[in-house]
Formats: C-alpha cells, sequence, structure tokens
C-alpha cells in the first residue's frame, strides 16, 4: 500500500555501512576516506539528542554559529523545502535569539544548508544526513527527512552551548508509524494544546498523532442514566446542528488548517470517529440511532437500522469527502471497538461497510483490532485498512499479522495506555520497563519474535480520559504523557542495537531537552522569582491588575506571598490570574481560598483569611495535590478525595480519585473585573 508511513524502500536492517557510503557521495568529495571514518555505534561521543542517532563519525573541532546569519536552499529545493526553513529560521529564534535568513545562493562558512539528496532513498523519506564542518548541512531525499534533522541541529544547539560538535550522522528511524492518541472526547483539549503537542512530537520525531474526537463518560457516576451521561462530539457539523459539543469543538477551518500544519512539521492527524460503540453523543442528539436492546447502553448504534447507515455515510462524508476535505490526511480512523459480541456477524458488516466507505472517499481506513474477539463468517476488507493491535483478546499482533491487514500498529493497553487518576491501566507508563524490556512488538505474549514482518508499522501510545469530571487539568495530562513520548521516541526510532544510554543517563537527558521550541506545558521556570522587589507593597484596588513576567509555575513548587485585605474585602476576587487558571480570594464571601482550571472549582475548606491584617500564606503544588499553609503552619491539603457510586449493572461500589492539582498561575496579579481589594508584598515562587 501506499501511506506516508510506509516509506519505500525502507528497511532498517540494511547493511549500515553500505547506506552511509551513498549517503555521503553528494556531501563528502571521498566516500572512501569517510567510510574509513565511520563509527558504527550511536554512542562513542556522538552528540546527546533524543532520539539518538542511529551513525556518527566524529571529527575534530567544534563550530560556533554565528548569532546572525543564513538558512540556504538552492533555487531546485526552494518549493519543497522552505517550509522547513522558515520553521527552522523561526525556532533558532525562539529558542536562542538567533537571526537566520532564507536565501537561495551558494553555501558559506557558517551557513546552514538544506538539501535534497534523492541518493539515500534505500532508508526511506524519513532518512538525512547531517554535516557539521565549516557549515551544516542537512540533505535527506524527501521534506520529512530533512525538516528531522533540523530537529536534531536544534537539540544539538542546545545541549552544546560551546559549539556544535564537527562530524557526520546518518540517521533514520526503526519503525515508521511512531504516534500518540489523545482522547478528546471525554476531556476537551484546546486547539492550541494539539498544536503544541504536534511541536512537541515533532520535536521528538514521532510522526502520528490520533485525535478520539467523540466518547463518553460511564454511566454509573452519572446516577446510572444514559440521558445524563457525558458525552462530545468535538468538530463543527453544518449537516448536524445541535450535534457539536457545547464544552469546547473545532471549527472546521481551525481543524482543517491544524492538520496542515502538523503535516509541514512531518506529524500526520488521524482523525477518530469512534463507531458504533463510544457513540453516546450521537445518540443523545438523535435517540432512534441506539441499539435496540437496552442491556448494550444507549452507547451503542443500532446496527441493523438504515437510518444508523445514513446518518454515519453523511457524517463522514461531510469531514471525509470533498476537493478540500475538513480531514485533509491520508487517515480516517472509524474506532470499532468494544461493541457487544452477541453481534458479532453484524458488527463485521458494520465494520465491512465503513471500511470500504472511508476507501471510496480516498482515505485510508484505520481501526480498533476487534476481530479476533468478534468473530463470524462475515468477510470483512481488511485488506484496505490499518489495524490498531491494543488487546491480547480483542486483537493482538501476532493474529493482526498472520491476517491481510495492510498494516499493525501496536497501541497495547497492557504497557501503553494512561487513564489519569485511575487504578486500572497506568496513571503514570512504567518508562523503565519500556525503555530496558519492551519492544514495540511486544503485547506481551511472544510477539516479539515477529520483528521485520513488512505489514507491522510501529506503534503508539495514548492517554484515556475515562473518569469524567475527575479534575484532571490539560498539563496533568502533559505531565503524563511527555516523559513517556520521549522514551517512546527512542525507542520507536533509534530501536535497540545496544548502544543506547543507561535509563538513569537517559532520563537526566530528557529533564534536560526542551519539550518543543516555544513550549513549555510544564511550566518550568529558571531558578527563584521574587515577582516584586523585597518589602515593596502592591495595593489593588478591584478593578486593577499587574502583569508579570512569568505566566505560571509547574509542579513540584513553592508560591509565596503576604496579604492583607480590605476591611470589606471582594467576593469571589482574582488575586491571580495566568494562562490555564486563576487562584481566588474570599471565595463565596467565605474569606475560603480557591482555585479554577479547565472548568473545575477547588476550594480550601479548612481556612478563612481575615480581613485587615496580614497574613503570611504559602502554596505549594505537586502532581497529587495542593496545600495551602499559612503563617508556615500546614492548614490543608487537597488530595486523596474520592467520589463513591452504585454500579447498577455490576451491583458494586464504584469510584473516582478526584485530581485537585494547580499549576499555579502568576502572570497577572489582580484583575480589571472582579479583582482583589488590599495589598500583597514579598511575593516569590519556586521549584522545590
Amino acid at each position: 500500500m501506499k501511506s506516508h508511513f510506509l516509506y519505500a524502500g525502507l528497511n532498517v536492517r540494511l547493511n549500515v555501512l553500505a547506506g552511509m557510503l551513498a549517503l555521503t557521495l553528494l556531501l563528502f568529495p571521498s566516500a572512501e576516506t569517510f567510510a574509513a571514518q565511520v563509527n558504527m555505534s550511536a554512542g562513542g561521543g556522538a552528540p546527546k539528542v533524543i532520539p539518538a542517532l542511529k551513525e556518527w563519525s566524529g571529527a575534530s573541532g567544534r563550530l560556533r554559529l554565528p548569532a546572525s546569519g543564513r538558512i540556504v536552499l538552492s533555487p531546485e529545493d526552494e518549493a519543497l523545502l522552505r517550509p522547513a526553513a522558515e520553521i527552522l529560521s523561526a525556532d533558532l529564534k525562539t529558542m536562542f535569539g538567533m537571526e537566520y535568513e532564507i536565501v537561495c545562493s551558494g553555501a558559506r562558512r557558517g551557513d546552514i544548508v538544506l538539501a535534497s539528496d534523492l541518493s539515500c532513498s534505500r532508508y526511506g523519506d524519513e532518512s538525512y544526513c547531517l554535516s557539521v564542518t565549516d557549515a551544516v548541512r542537512i540533505s535527506g531525499p524527501a521534506y520529512p527527512g530533512v525538516f528531522w534533522g533540523t530537529r536534531t541541529l536544534l537539540q544539538m544547539l542546545h545541549n552544546q552551548p560551546d559549539g556544535l560538535q564537527k562530524g557526520h550522522a546518518l540517521d533514520y528511524p526503526s519503525y515508521r508509524w511512531r504516534g500518540f492518541m489523545i482522547d478528546a472526547g471525554r476531556k476537551y483539549f484546546s486547539l492550541d494544546y494539539l498544536r503544541q503537542y504536534v511541536a512537541i512530537m515533532s520535536f521528538y520525531k514521532m510522526n502520528a498523532f490520533q485525535v478520539h474526537l467523540n466518547d463518553n463518560g460511564f454511566v454509573q457516576f452519572f446516577g446510572n442514566d444514559w440521558n445524563r451521561t457525558y458525552s462530545a462530539f468535538r468538530l463543527e457539523s453544518d449537516r448536524f446542528p445541535g450535534l457539536t459539543a457545547k464544552d469546547g469543538s473545532y471549527g472546521k477551518d481551525e481543524f482543517r488548517e491544524f492538520q496542515k500544519t502538523a503535516a509541514r512539521y512531518g506529524v500526520e492527524v488521524i482523525p477518530e470517529i469512534d463507531v458504533p460503540a463510544h457513540s453516546l453523543a450521537f445518540t443523545h442528539y438523535d435517540p432512534t440511532l441506539a441499539a435496540g436492546k437496552t442491556e448494550y447502553g444507549m452507547d451503542h448504534l443500532d446496527l441493523y437500522g438504515p437510518e444508523v447507515y445514513r446518518f454515519l455515510d453523511t457524517l463522514f462524508l461531510e469531514y471525509a469527502g470533498g476537493p478540500d476535505p475538513v480531514f485533509s490526511g491520508k487517515y480516517v480512523h472509524i474506532g470499532t471497538d468494544e461493541y457487544n459480541s452477541a453481534e458479532a456477524e453484524q458488527f463485521r458488516k458494520f465494520m465491512a461497510h465503513y471500511i470500504d466507505y472511508i476507501s471510496s472517499l480516498g482515505k485510508t481506513p484505520v481501526i480498533w483490532g476487534s476481530l479476533k474477539y468478534m468473530g463470524g463468517e462475515t468477510p470483512v476488507p481488511t485488506g484496505k485498512c490499518i489495524a490498531n493491535a491494543w488487546s491480547h483478546d480483542w486483537l493482538d499482533v501476532g493474529t493482526a499479522l498472520e491476517g491481510d491487514y495492510a498494516g499493525v500498529v501496536n497501541l497495547c493497553d497492557t504497557y501503553l495506555y494512561i487513564v489519569p487518576g485511575a487504578d486500572y491501566y497506568h496513571d503514570f507508563l512504567d518508562l523503565r520497563l519500556i525503555y530496558e524490556d519492551w519492544s514495540p512488538e511486544s503485547m506481551g505474549w511472544g510477539e516479539e519474535g515477529m520483528s521485520g514482518n513488512p505489514k507491522f508499522l510501529g506503534s503508539m501510545f495514548a492517554v484515556w480520559n475515562d473518569l469524567v469530571g475527575n479534575g484532571v487539568s490539560q498539563q496533568d495530562v502533559h505531565f503524563r504523557t511527555f516523559p513517556a513520548l520521549q522514551v517512546m521516541s527512542e525507542k520507536l526510532w533509534h530501536g535497540d542495537d545496544g548502544s543506547r544510554l543507561p535509563f538513569g543517563e537517559f532520563i537526566d537527558l530528557c529533564r534536560r531537552t526542551p519539550e518543543a521550541p516555544g513550549v513549555n506545558l510544564s511550566a518550568k521556570i529558571h531558578g527563584p522569582a521574587e515577582l516584586f522587589p523585597r518589602d515593596s507593597v502592591l495595593d489593588l484596588c478591584g478593578n486593577s491588575l499587574v502583569h508579570t513576567s512569568v505566566p505560571e509555575i509547574g509542579y513540584p513548587y513553592s508560591v509565596e506571598f503576604e496579604i492583607c485585605p480590605d476591611e470589606n474585602p471582594a467576593s469571589d476576587a482574582v488575586l491571580f490570574r495566568g494562562p490555564h487558571s486563576e487562584f481566588i480570594a474570599n471565595w463565596n464571601g467565605t474569606g475560603k481560598f480557591a482555585f479554577r482550571r479547565d472548568g473545575y472549582e477547588f476550594v480550601f475548606h479548612g481556612y478563612r483569611l481575615p480581613a485587615g491584617k496580614w497574613t503570611a500564606i504559602r502554596i505549594e503544588g505537586d502532581i497529587a495535590g495542593t496545600s495551602l499553609f499559612v503563617d508556615g503552619e500546614m492548614a490543608e491539603r487537597l488530595e486523596g478525595r474520592r467520589r463513591e457510586v452504585w454500579n447498577h449493572r455490576y451491583s458494586r461500589k464504584d469510584s473516582m480519585r478526584i485530581i485537585e492539582t494547580l499549576i499555579f498561575p502568576l502572570g497577572q496579579i489582580g484583575a480589571e473585573e472582579m479583582g482583589f481589594r488590599g495589598s500583597l508584598r514579598n511575593i516569590s515562587a519556586r521549584h522545590l
């Protein structure tokens, strides 16, 4: 099949030395001389980047790029590589304050040269060669490889402030599909957050970003009433007005542009509309679409009703059809998981219809593999689709590879599922296990022996927001997914050739490496920050504010301030506000502190701030919760609260852990509307 990820001729087990000789013909006058220098290990003094370089040949000396310089393209390459050059120029400015213009002319000392080189196509479109001599030259057979080379250059510049190590790298991925899936159906993530994740994935050479666009909560947490159970479909719809979620959605034009921007960053967005289970958003919109057997749950579509097919045909056509489709990429994920097994034959008929239908729209269908569990006689055209092997019971890697799927991607729930705050699957992935013991083929059942199968494309990890209402924030999700992304990047690009760093050293490198140019979702600050001169007093009148240079501070942190509210303090007064949250004084006129973020409100009920006197406050926050200290003594810790419900279906008690965390907002003190009245002094913040 033809695919963005199935690059022609990619064979990661080709003879490395022969490939390097072919790749260097354009860059170096003597391939024989270069061959004599080859270091067959990614270690041995190679630049430390994530993922690690496949091959590095060191040379003596260092190159210090000038603060102002040029990114050079040939006239023949300008149309192809200008987007990469523009992104690189912007990133150099953002990360290092370097000013680099883009020119089409001959190269000279200190330039960064981007060039196409078809001679190395045997390693696939994602391969590239990076040469550091008296200039930097990045070349590859296609746009993706050259772009990945610019990500390596940025990491090298960050990690080598005294100048770039001279030498030559040949780099290419071990696996073609390196991905991350985000459940935006049960928790809304802003488009800005998704854009930042494209930049993060790109910085670590991850190339598949699956966005799960619809889903619903568990009925037991909504009074065992399907009509009250949370559901959401995140896309604007013209054909079905009222279907789009009210608490956060994506417009068609902005989602289309998001995907096109991602493609310039080397990332393929895979939009997912999950049917015929997980479909409560559709049955809420039109209850006649629900399965007739109520024991299946209202989130099951009726597989026998022609109105379901009419509805979904129209829905998929709205996004995947036309000359400029909303789903602008090559793939459309159609779900197909966790339907009641009593309907296996009809489920297979449904799956066959939508594999054929999506294919007829010129897209490659992607599915959650289910046919091992949903066995039957009805034929399914799996040769047209890519399967996510996610469960050994529903469809495992080995069974999928034995079938006729066009491709198989490992998304094993045992190793690779994050569910924030849950007592099942992982709150945080076991990074050491993945780094040291897991292989991308592995589901824990011996699939490791299938390495090299051409239908095996790679792997993804996923974050599922099953527990709707548990208080998790976008940044809480990031604190779980970003370390996993760094480790998965290493495993899927560099692979296991025996040259990887020890786990502790790798984690240290991860901590030192930025999220991406201009991205700081972890809200790290450098050193302690005193937001105003010591002992100076900031007076606020309820409609005044002051901006600071620190937008917010992430876990773990301590924020301290002294506060004196007016004798008649404002109710629900904004004390601090940042890009994602706000901290409130005198909540509901009670004197209590509170904070709001991601549509949630959390209150410190155990303390009331007195008016008209100075009090020393300290807030400490970490990934588990938030603490309030008053005059040096712990007043209250928000952590560990659970919500318990009765599950009618299974006659048991279920519970949900509430996540009461805060990335502390610092960018604005006070507010023009509903701001704090009183005085503050000695405001400081630091990481713990």
